[in-house]
């Protein structure tokens, strides 16, 4: 049996909060200039996962991913190594994600940073800000999950 859960990264502020680029306005008219993360729970068979998708706002494609046994930063940066490997350095993306831990770490940050891409995070506690990857999630549960 499969159960999706809402996994809390929210650890109050830890690092630096971006700024909210996306103002929630999701369309992207070509690949690559709006991507968005997060880390969702679920449990198979009695066992945590951690899932952390890169979706492109352009056409909902999942750049990368990585799925952990335990929401470690290793994880995130991971999921963000594959992907940047796969554009070049200062594309004008915005990355968006909510305030989660990792997000705020400096590690992450950097890496961004180095990329040239420009950092956007959701509101404090609010899932509309991060909807087009709460959708998906919700997708995923309606889906593939019981």
């Amino acid at each position: 049996m499969i159960r999706i859960k809402k996994y809390r990264s929210y650890k109050g502020e830890v690092g630096k909060i971006a700024p909210n680029l996306i103002q929630r306005n999701f369309k992207a008219d070509a690949p690559n200039q709006k991507w968005t993360t997060d880390v969702t729970e679920f449990s198979l068979f009695g066992t945590k996962l951690y899932l952390s998708p890169i979706l492109d706002m352009y056409n909902s494609e999942i750049i990368s991913y990585n799925i952990s046994q335990r929401p470690l930063l290793g994880q995130v940066v991971d999921m963000v190594d594959k992907a940047f490997a796969e554009i070049p350095d200062n594309t004008n993306l915005i990355f968006h994600s909510d305030q989660g831990w990792q997000y705020q770490h400096m590690q992450y940050q950097k890496k961004l940073k180095e990329k040239g891409i420009m950092q956007s995070m959701s509101r404090k506690g609010n899932c509309l800000d991060n909807s087009i990857m709460e959708n998906f999630f919700g997708l995923l549960k309606s889906e593939f999950f019981i």
